[in-house]
């Protein structure tokens, strides 16, 4: 078995394509929830299995769809595992899902899904299509933590706060002081802190993907 092609799937995914901090699709929901790690890591959740179950239903379906109706057909895709994933979120951590609020019924609308079903998933064979779907999500939902853990340090000066609503009683302890008596940074979980805080991420990223480059060169 040839896992090169896999390889490429999983760098593109995680790091060089990255949909959050190069393709910048699904930023509404990235910025929107990203004030702290455990509403980051549910909506990053969500999002990568409403990937994963999308992207092999349309590589099933890719022959037998015609050209002219394939997005309306896609988006149906889309919507119906989202409703799965809603309904079963509203069941199993329903905290978490009144917080993260209208943001999981919106992944229907998000680019990320539709553009990987069309530009992928339509063209590529199942296994292929999973693949995408799984690295593309994971990228996006390692995007989204860590912008959700620096606001929240910044913002509260804590990690994990309340990682209880999606691990259980067993977690109600696990929320981790970095700074004592810190009084917050108010900016850091309102709007305007998300979009600098995903700014600096772009820029760390860009800048070792420079070096990076350089090293190459040099050698």
């Amino acid at each position: 078995m040839n896992l090169e092609p896999y390889r490429k799937i999983a760098f593109d995914g995680l790091w060089k394509n990255n949909q959050a901090l190069v393709a910048l699709l699904g930023l509404c929901p990235l910025l929107a929830v990203s004030n702290s790690v455990v509403n980051s890591l549910g909506l990053g959740l969500a999002t990568t299995v409403a990937l994963l179950f999308s992207n092999s239903i349309v590589s099933l379906i890719r022959n037998r769809v015609s050209h002219e109706v394939r997005l309306p057909v896609f988006v149906l895709v889309i919507a119906a595992n989202v409703t799965v994933i809603e309904l079963l979120m509203n069941a199993f951590f329903h905290d978490l899902h009144k917080i993260l609020g209208i943001f999981i019924p919106l992944i229907v609308t998000n680019c990320a899904i539709i553009g990987r079903a069309e530009a992928f998933a339509s063209r590529n064979t199942v296994g292929k299509s999973l693949a995408d779907g799984f690295f593309t999500g994971t990228g996006f939902t390692l995007a989204l933590v860590a912008l959700g853990a620096l606001r929240e340090i910044i913002g509260t000066g804590t990690l994990f706060a309340k990682a209880d609503l999606m691990f259980g009683d067993v977690a109600k302890n696990w929320s981790i002081e970095v700074f004592h008596d810190y009084g917050g940074f108010l900016l850091a979980i309102l709007p305007p802190g998300a979009f600098i805080g995903l700014g600096l991420i772009i820029a760390v990223k860009n800048v070792l993907d420079e070096r990076a480059a350089q090293a190459v060169k040099v050698l």
